[in-house]
């Protein structure tokens, strides 16, 4: 019965696809493709749902650490389908994948290793030199797509069928808000600032109240976003728009500053709020993806104050633990996706989550009208 189920499945897969494909800044299109087809190793899905993520927004609106400039060459390689913040399930397995079967829901980190280089061979694949990522090359297609394939490198997961498609579409980000808290390294007692409440900065606010803070602030310019923060574990949040950040941060420590800074937003007012927001000696985590390059004065970090300056990038080693997570309601993601929309209005969904107003997790549903 089970393999007569699989062939039904596999029969059922169409030739063509409807598919969001990325020409150049600004210029994506709802297409009509072939559907990818799974070589030795690699595996087929139907993609349930595909979340817009910030840096998908920076790289359709033409940030040049996509799309190269002058100074640097271009990291995307068009046209590609974009979207690594995905959930599916496996319909078609290539020859020679035996650990997954039909049928079973899945998700794939967003980094697809070489696992030849230096960074790979020793563990420290997220960082890997070729550093493939879905959504960014045409060699490894994303999510904003009804169908997409894992290649045979990929690092695959089962997703719990317990788990709503608004809980599991936040795999993804989540591993990254959980890894940045890793980065932070918090001790008990410290004092820790989370600039930035949408979905990265929300995720780090429910995996940093696990490491026992002393307090936990949250700094946004939404208070719907605030609001949310609060209910997640921050004990105080603060919206620069009318607080004095900077001052109540060094009220509450007694003129010294807060012990940690992550920044979550990828602006540039950001990074110089937490430089100046820090005591002596504190640790700074920039989590942000930014369109434009940030200048800042390098003596604070060197003579006035020796910060540790760190960076967070993507959610290595953190699947299972945030999926567990999730499941177990010790992540909260009650509020985060606020917006599910078809394919076709995927203009309609980057609109959304460039304004910020009243939207957190725009989620895009292949398949549906």
């Amino acid at each position: 019965m089970k393999e007569a189920a699989m062939s039904a499945s596999e029969t059922l897969i169409p030739a063509a696809m409807q598919a969001v494909v990325a020409y150049a800044p600004g210029d994506y299109r709802l297409e009509t493709v072939a559907v990818p087809e799974p070589g030795p190793g690699e595996i087929l899905v139907k993609v349930e749902g595909c979340g817009i993520c910030a840096g998908d927004l920076k790289a359709y609106d033409g940030a040049p650490s996509f799309w190269g400039d002058e100074n640097q060459p271009a990291y995307i390689k068009a046209p590609m389908i974009p979207g690594h913040e995905f959930i599916g399930r496996i319909v078609k397995l290539g020859v020679g994948v035996t650990q997954f079967a039909v049928g079973e829901r899945v998700i794939s980190e967003q980094i697809v290793p070489c696992w030849a280089c230096r960074f790979c061979r020793r563990g420290q694949y997220w960082m890997c030199e070729k550093h493939d990522l879905y959504g960014f090359q045409h060699n490894v297609n994303g999510g904003m797509a009804e169908y997409m394939k894992f290649t045979k490198e990929a690092i695959t997961y089962r997703v719990p069928e317990a788990l709503p498609l608004e809980q599991a579409v936040l795999i993804e980000p989540y591993a990254c808000s959980f890894h940045a808290v890793q980065r932070a390294q918090i001790q008990l007692g410290d004092v820790v600032v989370v600039s930035g409440a949408g979905t990265l900065g929300l995720g780090i606010i429910g995996a940093a109240r696990k490491a026992g803070p002393g307090k936990l602030i949250a700094l946004d310019l939404f208070d719907d976003r605030l609001e949310l923060a609060r209910s997640f574990g921050a004990d105080l949040t603060l919206n620069p728009r009318r607080d004095d950040v900077n001052a109540e941060v060094k009220r509450l420590t007694d003129g010294y500053g807060c012990d940690i800074y992550i920044e979550v937003t990828g602006h540039p007012k950001s990074v110089s709020q937490g430089l100046a927001m820090l005591r002596k000696l504190g640790r700074f985590v920039e989590v942000g993806v930014f369109k434009d390059p940030v200048c800042e004065d390098w003596s604070i970090i060197s003579d006035r104050k020796e910060l540790d300056i760190l960076g967070s990038h993507l959610g290595p080693y953190c699947y299972p633990h945030v999926i567990d997570g999730i499941l177990d309601q010790s992540l909260p993601t009650q509020g985060v996706v606020t917006h599910a929309l078809p394919l076709a209005r995927f203009r309609e969904g980057f609109d959304l989550v460039r304004s910020g107003d009243r939207s957190l997790k725009v989620m895009l549903l292949p398949g549906e009208a």
